[in-house]
């Protein structure tokens, strides 16, 4: 190639390219004067593709980088210029030369200096080699260096600054990898909140059991203040302090995600506020502010709420309530602000004792039981077997509106009505007042979410069961002593030994990625879906030792689920944090339509949502219509949370809250005659519970209480006779636990049965007709599969 032509080919690169694609003139010049020298050939190559290669921090998790798509170049409207100034490429030289690339041990090596490990090496090639092979006209100076490479003008090695542009195309945060990790930099949490750091707050830590005193003291403090903020872990709670603040003369505002509640007609904000935590403000200043149920900064979804109001409320005084455990990570966090805590111990007002015997039969419930369940199959099943015994009760778990949980607990309370017995879920442990004289744990065993995301099912802590023990004989009830067994016999020693256990100090404290953050890492990696952008965040984040970064799978889910409607970033993260029940269907195809009509710009009427709800709606008839009840509610709360974030396009907020409480009113209905909707499902075999409340009795007495009977010696008097046990007592057992754990429902324990049935006889034919055709030959032998 003469040197005019090299001119002409630098002429009409780019001017980017020019300077950092020098190399590929070079190539060309060598074309001309003779090759370098192999090495000087390959250095000049790969100083400018890249400043330093990455290292320092932490590994990356590459399983997270998504290739983008890089289209192959089609006919260019200037012809082939590279073809032009060279000669035509030949497609099977070609990929023999990058073949020979792909399999050079230093190609790997050097790809691994910049941050392709094997499994990024081998995508990015393989886009590569797609790229060349399917484009019709390639950029000049790669097609130059291909040309050369053919002639032996150039090395294999030459290609290497071209792989890695390309490689930074379809994984663009190996662009930009230092960037990113100063932005998911989270080690030092107490800088981000400048306001806080500017004053010197004084924390006091009321630490103590349940029914203790802890928060009423901070709550006195928080009332006699000029200005205060409340800040809880639920809305139950939040109303509570609102409505006791405004009853004790102390005007008191409530903000909720889903509700604003001012008590000025004029809508002037009150010096005080009672809020969910997520909520509190940490730029505006108070005097007294409260956090409590402060050791859930361990939750590992929900603490970094916590760690937000604990680094950064404005107030003279903190006063944080809860466990003893939250005391030394508190007292560190608070050091590395320069503030001291102050802990007040105090002990529980009135005694608790665990029995030392066990429930056994529901026909052994006293005025003031409380059953406490795991799952709601065992609400269903108790409350039915309850009702069977002529007594009623009243019912409360988690997915239950507010109004309904207190109007149960209500009933509950009073002494004048004739339920006496609550079945609950761990939802009373917080939030609620009730006047509970024992509590009986149906089950020891809690289905939960670790930090990882993953469900595992394993006996509930011994925070779980005193914050849930705690509840009986409390010092405002009737009854001024609790009690605490099991319902079987045989999990009464390990529920001592769980209450019996220290509780384990807590060791870290949880964050959250801001949108600001987010936004930018959007930034940095602008074809990045949000789902992925959270995961790589959180993989690139670093915190100290006294912080984690929350659970986001949540989040992602919601991200995931909106991913294709055309949102701008912002909109897209406020939908994303939206509170929701991804259980529930109705709630999360509500979401994903709430998010389509936004992105429409067609504000969502009240007259529309009464549409899509299909209002008005009829009382239950049965508890899969209780349920779709319950997801109205929370599509209506998923309403109201977004109508303060986007008032524009949800503007009915007031009219919808109206809805709300009517819907309330039917879903109480439907819970006092839950029984009633109970034995419904039944009838029309919407729910079968026959079988569930015999085995989870008569089958637990039988097997598995019969051969506790063995080992144990004879049972208490007074009580009911053993079943006999059956050949298959020891599955029935099995079966009864896993239906109590929530692992199986009736349903799936009747649908296994006849499957089994269904194989067995099949197995049946099948070894009858192999013993057929093997009559009076050799047998042979059994494979290891043949069963």
């Amino acid at each position: 190639m003469s040197l005019p032509r090299c001119a002409l080919l630098w002429a009409r690169l780019p001017a980017g390219r020019q300077a950092c694609h020098g190399a590929a003139v070079c190539s060309a010049l060598r074309a001309h004067t003779g090759p370098f020298p192999r090495a000087l050939g390959r250095i000049p190559a790969i100083a400018c593709s890249s400043s330093s290669a990455s290292g320092g921090s932490k590994a990356p998790n590459t399983s997270l980088f998504v290739p983008l798509t890089v289209k192959p170049q089609g006919p260019s409207a200037d012809g082939d210029v590279g073809a032009e100034l060279t000669r035509p490429l030949d497609k099977n030289e070609v990929k023999k030369i990058l073949d020979k690339f792909y399999k050079r041990k230093e190609i790997q090596k050097l790809s691994s200096d910049y941050g392709l490990d094997a499994r990024l090496f081998h995508q990015a090639f393989i886009s590569f080699r797609n790229y060349i092979m399917q484009s019709h006209s390639l950029d000049v100076d790669i097609h130059i260096i291909l040309n050369d490479i053919c002639f032996s003008a150039a090395h294999v090695d030459d290609l290497f600054p071209f792989f890695l542009r390309h490689a930074k195309q379809i994984f663009p945060v190996l662009e930009c990898k230092d960037d990113l990790r100063k932005i998911s930099d989270l080690r030092i949490p107490p800088n981000w909140y400048p306001e806080a750091r500017a004053i010197h707050r004084k924390i006091i830590f009321h630490s103590g059991p349940t029914n203790s005193g802890k928060t009423y003291h901070a709550i006195q403090k928080y009332l006699s203040a000029k200005s205060g903020v409340y800040c809880g872990p639920l809305k139950l709670l939040a109303h509570e302090i609102f409505e006791k603040s405004n009853a004790a003369g102390v005007p008191c505002d409530l903000v909720t995600g889903e509700e604003r509640v001012t008590v000025d007609p004029d809508g002037k904000q009150a010096a005080h506020v009672a809020c969910t935590v997520e909520m509190c403000s940490v730029t505006t200043p108070y005097e007294v502010a409260v956090i409590d149920e402060i050791q859930m900064i361990k939750d590992p979804a929900r603490g970094w709420a916590w760690t937000r109001a604990l680094l950064g409320l404005c107030a003279e005084e903190i006063h944080l309530c809860g466990e003893s455990a939250a005391i030394d990570l508190v007292t560190e966090l608070m050091y590395t602000t320069g503030e001291d805590v102050e802990v007040r111990t105090y002990k529980r007002l009135t005694p608790i004792s665990v029995l030392d015997h066990a429930l056994e039969s529901l026909d052994n419930l006293r005025p003031g039981d409380c059953i406490v369940c795991f799952s709601k199959n065992d609400i269903y099943s108790v409350s039915r077997q309850i009702e069977i015994r002529g007594l009623e009760s009243a019912v409360i778990y988690g997915s239950l509106p507010p109004g309904t949980k207190l109007a149960q607990a209500k009933k509950f309370n009073d002494p004048d009505d004739p339920c006496k017995i609550l079945v609950a879920t761990d939802a009373i442990g917080m939030g609620l007042n009730l006047s509970i004289r024992r509590i009986i744990f149906y089950s020891l065993m809690k289905p939960s979410i670790n930090e990882k995301g993953e469900k595992e099912i394993e006996p509930i802590t011994t925070s779980q069961a005193l914050q849930i023990a705690g509840r009986a004989g409390r010092f405002s009830s009737k009854f001024k002593e609790g009690e605490v067994t099991t319902m079987n016999r045989e999990d009464l020693s390990l529920l001592k030994e769980i209450l019996n256990r220290p509780v384990d100090p807590i060791k870290a404290a949880g964050l959250h990625p801001t949108a600001e953050q987010i936004e930018m890492f959007a930034y940095h990696l602008p074809d990045t879906t949000l789902s992925n952008l959270i995961d790589i965040f959180v993989d690139f984040s670093q915190v100290d030792g006294q912080y984690f970064v929350c659970n986001m799978d949540d989040f992602k889910f919601s991200a995931e689920l909106i991913q294709h409607i055309p949102l701008s970033l912002r909109v897209r993260y406020v939908f994303c944090t939206a509170p929701i029940n991804k259980k529930q269907p109705f709630v999360c195809s509500s979401l994903l339509q709430f998010a389509r009509q936004y992105s429409r710009n067609e504000p969502l009427t009240f007259s529309w949502l009464r549409r899509y709800i299909k209002w008005p709606l009829l009382p239950p008839k049965n508890i899969k219509d209780l349920m779709d009840l319950e997801a109205v509610h929370d599509v209506l709360d998923l309403y109201l949370w977004l109508s303060y974030r986007f008032l524009d396009m949800f503007p009915d907020a007031s009219l919808v809250r109206d809805l709300q409480k009517e819907l309330d009113g039917i879903i109480q209905d439907g819970v006092h005659n839950i029984t009633k909707l109970i034995k419904i499902s039944e009838t029309h075999k919407l729910l079968n519970l026959q079988n569930l409340s015999a085995e989870s009795q008569s089958r637990l007495s039988g097997a598995a209480k019969s051969q506790s009977r063995r080992n144990r010696g004879p049972r208490a008097v007074g009580s009911k006779a053993a079943e006999p046990l059956g050949p298959d007592a020891e599955e029935k057992s099995l079966a009864s636990r896993l239906v109590q754990q929530g692992l199986l429902t009736a349903d799936m324990l009747k649908q296994l049965e006849r499957e089994w049935m269904t194989q067995q006889t099949e197995q049946g034919k099948g070894r009858l007709e192999t013993g057929t055709s093997l009559k009076g030959t050799r047998r042979k032998k059994k494979e290891p599969d043949s069963d």
